[in-house]
């Protein structure tokens, strides 16, 4: 199966521009939505959570206490590196029992840090970068997720540099306040490139 891998920065708009190509039919892996399922309630990353990290770190409905976690890898790498540990095998097991189970012309793989994981680049055969300016993800994601903007610049820190994203695209879509009949008339001219590129 020919294999997209769909990214961008924190507010770039991954979500919508995910959204405008299922409306063609092609399925999707989001990389968020596994990860959230192996740290809900009971999920398979929750018992090797708890001993790593303590009780204190599940919440009372068996979840990750996500905001606790927050501030403690946002403040301590090697904290990070041992949640990382215990998440990123299973988040990729289950990637790609996804992408095998797909029905459909060609799959997408949505994967924000994409860039910043390394291996991904050699996992899917074109890499898409939903593209906007550091200003666009500040103003949309204080507004979406009432984020200050200190908290929002010290997200972006983390990740890669736009730059980095662009570098490491095949194919860009811009979504710099880019009204959605134009958005989606991207995705239609990147939808009929990569079905031609599936069929061969």
């Amino acid at each position: 199966m020919f294999v997209v891998g769909l990214t961008g920065g924190i507010g770039s708009g991954k979500s919508t521009v995910a959204d405008l190509f299922a409306a063609h039919g092609v399925p999707l892996v989001d990389t968020d939505l596994i990860a959230h399922r192996i740290t809900a309630p009971h999920g398979v990353a929750m018992p090797q959570i708890a001993t790593e990290f303590g009780e204190a770190f599940v919440a009372p409905d068996g979840s990750l206490d996500r905001a606790r976690m927050r501030t403690l890898v946002f403040s301590d790498d090697s904290a990070r590196n041992r949640l990382e540990a215990i998440t990123h095998p299973l988040i990729r097991a289950e990637t790609e029992r996804e992408q095998r189970e797909a029905q459909g012309p060609y799959v997408i793989v949505v994967v924000p840090l994409l860039v910043e994981s390394g291996s991904w680049k050699t996992r899917v055969n074109r890499v898409l970068t939903v593209d906007c300016s550091v200003e666009t993800q500040i103003s949309r994601v204080m507004s979406r997720n009432n984020f200050s903007r200190e908290q929002v610049l010290a997200i972006i820190a983390r990740q890669a540099t736009r730059e980095a994203r662009l570098a490491a695209a095949d194919d860009v879509i811009d979504n710099d306040n880019v009204p959605l009949d134009a958005l989606k008339a991207q995705v239609d001219a990147q939808h009929r490139v990569y079905l031609s590129l599936a069929a061969a």
